[in-house]
This record gives C-alpha cells, structure tokens and sequence, in this order.
C-alpha cells in the first residue's frame, strides 16, 4: 500500500483505509472516486479525518489486493462544484479569534474569508462538512466550555477545520459569524449543500466586521 495508508478488514464486507494526515485522506478518496470502474462493486466510500472506509464491497480479497498495489500521490483533490458562503462576520468569538491571531477583527475576517476551502468529509450532523483550506498558523482550540446551543447557520472554527452549523445544536466551535444558507433540506436532492469534494468560499456581507455589502 502507498505510503502513509493502512488496510484493515471490517466486519463481514467493509475495508477500512487509515492515513497519517488528512492530505492522504482527501488523495485516496480522489482516487477512490475516479478509478470506482477498476474495483470490485463497493455501496458506499465514506472518508473521515484520518480513515476512508468502503462498504458493502462485493469481492474483499480482489479489493485489498488490487489497493495494495496502488501508488497513492499526494495531489490536489479534483475540481468540486463551488459552493459561495455569504457570511455575515458578527461571530461571539470574532475578536477572540483575532487576538489568538494577533490582528484586528477586521483583519481575521480576511484572512479567513480569503482561501478557497474544501469539503474533506461530513460528520456530526446531517449536513455539517469538515472543510480544510484555512494555513495551519491560524489552527485555534476549541472553546474550554462548549455552548449548550449554537444556532443554525453559525459559521466556526475549530483545529485546522471550519464548519457551518446546519441545525441548531450544541458546540465547541469558535463562531467567527453566520450564514442564512440552508446546509441541509430533506426536500432538496440532494438533501446536503456541501458534500466531500465540494469547494467553498465564504464571502462577508454587511453586518459584521469590515465586511462590504454584496
């Protein structure tokens, strides 16, 4: 198996593939996704921070020899659908941020609003995506006490991830502002805006700190 990547066996037809970082998750699930044709039948492939697990696979034995012959680059995740986050950036914890970032609020709204993120995988509730793309220099801890409620559409911060609340809910997140996106419609199709693989922007609209009207 490339380097980085271990196999280990499931239950009756799952194989789960553990990585070292995130990067390799996000590059084994690339390459999950475009060489799907050359595997045995598999349900479901369901990436995490450190694991991708694939379900429901129809021949285990072909699967884990024919990935452990695979050479796994570390490479840019193929182009996803961009998703824009009009944000208004009024987050509680906004200048507490900012402090740990050494700038002003309006600065943190910057560097924030700045890069292009990606969905690395979903979890914690339906419709919550774990984005990557924010420089490792601006990690934060998560709040000592977490709150007992966040409201729907909070946008946060937390370790090297970003997220957007899609329910209330509680949360040790960061909240750096919010959204009147709807992350998560079970009338839509399908029912999640953001799912691994989608890019995101978050644009600060009026409201919050230096932030231009759209």
């Amino acid at each position: 198996m490339a380097e980085g990547l271990t196999l280990h066996q499931v239950g009756e037809d799952a194989v789960l593939v553990e990585a070292d970082r995130i990067e390799r998750v996000t590059a084994l699930y690339v390459e999950l996704l475009a060489r799907r044709d050359e595997l045995p039948e598999i349900t479901e492939i369901v990436p995490a921070a450190r694991t991708v697990l694939l379900d429901g696979v129809a021949a285990r034995p072909l699967l884990l020899r024919t990935l452990a012959g695979w050479a796994i680059p570390l490479h840019p995740p193929a182009e996803g659908p961009l998703v824009e986050v009009p944000t208004v950036y009024d987050g509680a914890d906004l200048a507490e941020v900012a402090a740990l970032w050494g700038v002003s609020p309006q600065a943190a709204v910057r560097i924030h609003s700045a890069p292009e993120y990606r969905v690395a995988f979903c979890g914690f509730a339906p419709g919550f995506g774990y984005l990557t793309g924010l420089p490792e220099r601006y990690e934060v801890p998560r709040r000592e006490t977490p709150r007992s409620s966040v409201p729907a559409g909070s946008v946060a911060l937390a370790g090297q991830f970003t997220g957007v609340y899609p329910s209330a809910s509680p949360g040790g997140w960061q909240l750096l502002g919010r959204t009147a996106l709807t992350l998560w419609d079970i009338r839509r199709e399908p029912p999640a805006l953001l799912a691994p693989g989608v890019r995101v922007r978050f644009v600060p609209v009026r409201g919050g700190a230096d932030a231009p009207a759209t």
